[in-house]
C-alpha cells in the first residue's frame, strides 16, 4: 500500500465505516436509556385504551374486536383467567414463550412491561424482536371474566416498505460514498502527484518545471512554494557555474602568466634588467593566486558559519582612522582629496571581519575613484543603529549593475577589469560579514557620478 491514493482511498472508507459503528452503538444506548422506556410506556397506554374501550362496551365481542385490531397493526395475546387458555390474533410471533408469572401478574390486575424489561442487546433486536416476552400486559374484564392482554406493534406490516427503503437508502449510501471517495481522492491526489513528477525532473537537473499555482488552498500554497524552490535552485545553480568558471578562469590565468615567463627566463639572451622585470610579473601573479586563495577560504568560513566571530568593544572611528592612514601614500599619488568625520564611537563586532570590510571598501573608493576626485568617510549614530559611510566621486554604478555588484566574481564592468586587478569576491566577503553582524549594508550609486556605500550596525549594549 505505497500509493497515497490507495491509503487515503482505505483511510476514508474506514473512517466511514468506524464512523457508522460509532454512531450505531450512540444511537443503540440513546434507544435502550430513552426510547425503549417512551416506546413501552406508549404502547402501555394504547393496551389500557383497548382494554378500557372494551370494558366499556360489553356488546363488542372481545374476539372480533381483536382481529380487527390486529388488521390495523398489532399482535394480541389473550389468556383466560379461569382456563388458563390463550389465543393468539394477528401476524404470529417468532418466539412464543411466556414465563407464566407474567401472565400472573397481568391477571392480578398488574401492567407487564415485557418490552421495558427487554433485555439490551443490539438496536434491531430490542425494538423489532417478534417475540411474545417484548410485550405490554394489561387486565381485561369481559363478560365477568378477568383476562390477560397482551400486546405489541406488528412492526413487520407497519414497516416492511420502509425496512426496504432503509435497506436501500443505507446500500446505495454506502455504494455512492465509496464511489465519490474513490473519484474525490483521485481528483485531490493529481496535484501532489503532478507535484512528486516535478520533483523528480528538479532531481533530474530541470529546473524550469512547471506546476499549477491557481489552486487557493495549501495545494496551491505547496506549489507555490516549490515553484520559488525551483527558481532558486535554478538560480542558484547558474551560480554554481558560474562561480566555477570564475574561479577557473581566474586561478588559470595567472599560472598561464607564469608558466610563460617561466620559459622565457630559461632563454640564455635575456639581460638581468628582463630577468627581474619577468620574476616580478611572476611575483605579482603569485600574490594575486594567494590573495585569491585567502579570499576564498574567507568565503567558505563565513558561509559554515563556524564560530568565525570574535566579538569584543572596541571604537570604531580609531580603526577607520588607522586604516585611512595606511592608505594615505596611494591617496596622495592618484591626488584624491580624502574628508572624514570620525566622532568616537564604540561598537560591539569582530575588529578583523570588519577591518576587512573598511580595506574592501577603502580600496574600491580609491580603485575607482577619478583623478583629482573625493572620497568622504563618516560615522554617524541614531536610534541604536551606527552608520558608517563610504562616499566616492568615481565612475559609479548602473541600477542594473547594482543589482548585482554582491554577486560573487562580479565584475561591474569589463572597462573596470583591463586597468584594476581584482577577485570579484570583496564586496560579497562585506556583504557576508556585516550580515552575520546583524547589520544591513546599502548602495546608492549613478553611473558616472559616484557611489556611497552606508553600513548600518546594531548597537549592542
Amino acid at each position: 500500500m505505497k500509493s497515497l491514493y490507495i491509503k487515503f482511498t482505505v483511510y476514508t472508507i474506514g473512517i466511514m465505516i468506524l464512523s457508522g459503528i460509532i454512531a450505531f452503538i450512540l444511537s443503540n444506548v440513546y434507544y435502550q436509556q430513552y426510547l425503549k422506556p417512551q416506546n413501552d410506556l406508549k404502547n402501555a397506554g394504547i393496551g389500557k385504551e383497548m382494554a378500557g374501550f372494551i370494558e366499556e362496551h360489553p356488546e363488542v365481542g372481545i374476539d372480533e374486536y381483536l382481529k380487527h385490531a390486529a388488521s390495523a397493526g398489532y399482535q394480541f395475546y389473550l389468556v383466560d383467567g379461569k382456563t388458563d387458555e390463550g389465543k393468539f390474533f394477528g401476524a404470529p410471533y417468532r418466539d412464543k414463550n411466556l414465563d407464566p408469572s407474567a401472565v400472573r401478574e397481568v391477571l392480578d390486575g398488574d401492567t407487564y412491561h415485557g418490552m421495558r424489561e427487554f433485555p439490551d442487546k443490539t438496536f434491531v433486536t430490542g425494538f423489532f424482536a417478534n417475540e411474545l416476552s417484548n410485550t405490554i400486559g394489561v387486565p381485561l374484564d369481559h363478560d365477568g371474566k378477568r383476562y390477560a392482554l397482551f400486546l405489541r406493534p406488528d412492526i413487520k406490516l407497519l414497516f416492511n416498505e420502509m425496512h426496504l427503503l432503509f435497506g436501500w437508502l443505507l446500500i446505495l449510501t454506502l455504494c455512492l460514498s465509496i464511489l465519490f471517495v474513490i473519484i474525490g481522492t483521485r481528483f485531490l491526489i493529481k496535484p501532489i502527484s503532478k507535484l512528486t513528477e516535478a520533483t523528480h525532473s528538479l532531481a533530474r537537473g530541470n529546473y524550469e518545471v512547471e506546476v499549477d499555482r491557481g489552486r487557493r488552498d495549501e495545494i496551491g500554497q505547496l506549489a507555490s512554494s516549490f515553484h520559488r524552490m525551483s527558481t532558486q535552485l535554478g538560480q542558484l545553480d547558474e551560480v554554481r557555474k558560474e562561480f566555477i568558471s570564475n574561479v577557473s578562469h581566474d586561478i588559470q590565468s595567472p599560472l598561464s602568466n607564469i608558466k610563460g615567463y617561466t620559459n622565457l627566463l630559461g632563454s640564455e639572451h635575456l639581460s638581468a634588467e628582463e630577468k627581474n622585470h619577468y620574476i616580478s610579473i611572476m611575483n605579482g601573479e603569485i600574490d594575486r593566486l594567494s590573495n585569491l586563495t585567502r579570499q576564498l577560504l574567507l568565503l567558505a568560513s563565513l558561509d559554515r558559519n563556524e564560530d568565525v566571530l570574535k566579538e569584543e568593544t572596541f571604537n570604531v572611528s580609531k580603526q577607520l582612522k588607522e586604516r585611512i592612514s595606511q592608505y594615505q601614500w596611494v591617496i596622495s599619488e592618484k591626488g584624491i582629496m580624502l574628508g572624514y568625520s570620525l566622532p568616537d564611537q564604540e561598537i560591539s563586532g569582530d575588529p578583523v571581519l570588519l577591518g576587512t570590510v573598511w580595506d574592501n571598501l577603502l580600496s574600491n573608493a580609491i580603485k575607482y575613484n577619478r583623478p583629482n576626485g573625493t572620497i568622504d568617510v563618516s560615522v554617524e549614530s541614531r536610534g541604536g543603529i551606527v552608520s558608517i559611510l563610504f562616499k566616492d566621486t568615481g565612475i559609479g554604478l548602473s541600477e542594473w549593475e547594482k543589482e548585482r555588484v554582491f554577486d560573487r566574481f562580479y565584475r561591474a564592468d569589463t572597462s573596470r577589469t583591463k586597468t584594476v586587478e581584482g577577485t570579484g569576491l570583496g564586496l560579497s566577503i562585506v556583504s557576508t560579514i556585516i550580515h552575520l553582524h546583524g547589520g544591513t549594508i546599502h548602495l546608492d550609486s549613478k553611473k558616472g557620478k559616484g557611489s556611497t556605500f552606508t553600513v548600518n550596525l546594531p548597537l549592542k549594549q
